[in-house]
């Protein structure tokens, strides 16, 4: 069996998404070219790996014997490039990034530029997930750096805390809604929408909607957290952004601001790494950066 390290992290990928489609994602393949390794590496070794079915795949026997040998592979391949990072010089690196919706539009930006506009030998690759998936990508090996919230369970990751972010309700100042200082998401849900174009967060807000056995009536999607402010403003419906953008956006926006009472609204961000021993030097620089207390 001849199985390369992107062989070894598409399979782990898939494993632990339990999905061909998620897993291909993770490990920045294509669907298809995802497919194509998967059937190669079932082929080259005369063995089925996955199991799969309407609701995803599931591991075989075999292929629960190749996952655990291949966590071990990428994991020495990890501290193999922790220890040599620390003998290169001059040379440039690139630090994977997976991050959720607000740590990627309302953190990050100006938490990453000073430290790179210091390190001009390390580029940055930022991906935007779910915290879930930041949390399985991240013990896998698939990125060096995750920034996630408190609803992802990280066991066995080193977590230091991040910043917290607030979910809000925007809308006109007109609104029936708008001398609210609080509302509870359940009491939205007959509510007209400002929705977000793809992104973790608008997953997650979807699903919470789901969970109340409901489905958000959204009018229109849009790609930032200022448009929906400005559109909540001219009273097209209302919209959920991070507190931040919010506050950002009433000074131009017309807009009432309600804090989301939801246990889920209010979220503590971490930045979390698999293991700081395998971290190489450019990264650990990173990772202590953005753990310690902004501004």
């Amino acid at each position: 069996m001849r199985f390369d390290l992107t062989d070894l992290r598409l399979f782990l990928a898939v494993v632990d998404a339990g999905s061909i489609t998620h897993g291909a994602a993770d490990a920045g393949l294509s669907l298809a070219a995802a497919s194509e390794r998967l059937r190669d590496m079932e082929a080259t070794g005369e063995v089925v790996l996955l199991t799969r079915g309407r609701r995803g795949v599931v591991p075989t026997e075999a292929g629960e014997a190749l996952a655990h040998h291949a966590r071990a592979i990428l994991h020495q391949m990890a501290q193999m490039r922790g220890e040599l990072g620390h003998y290169a010089k001059g040379l440039r690196t690139m630090i994977r990034i997976l991050a959720n919706t607000a740590a990627v539009t309302e953190f990050l930006p100006r938490r990453l530029a000073p430290w790179m506009a210091a390190h001009p030998q390390a580029d940055v690759e930022l991906k935007e997930r779910q915290s879930v998936e930041i949390a399985k990508a991240i013990a896998a090996g698939f990125a060096e750096i995750g920034i996630l919230s408190s609803a992802a369970v990280a066991t066995g990751l080193t977590l230091r805390p991040f910043a917290l972010d607030r979910l809000v309700m925007v809308a006109s100042r007109n609104h029936p809604l708008a001398a609210k200082a609080e509302v509870r998401f359940a009491d939205l849900l007959d509510q007209h929408f400002i929705g977000l174009t793809g992104g973790a967060l608008q997953r997650h807000i979807d699903m919470q909607a789901e969970n109340l056995g409901a489905k958000l009536k959204v009018r229109v999607a849009l790609r930032n957290f200022d448009g929906i402010c400005r559109m909540a403003g001219e009273g097209v419906g209302i919209g959920i952004v991070p507190e931040s953008a919010a506050r950002r956006s009433k000074r131009s926006a017309r807009i009432a601001i309600a804090r989301l009472q939801d246990d889920w609204a209010t979220r503590r961000l971490s930045v979390c790494v698999r293991s700081e021993a395998e971290l190489t030097s450019p990264t650990r620089s990173l990772f202590e950066y953005l753990s310690a207390p902004a501004g």
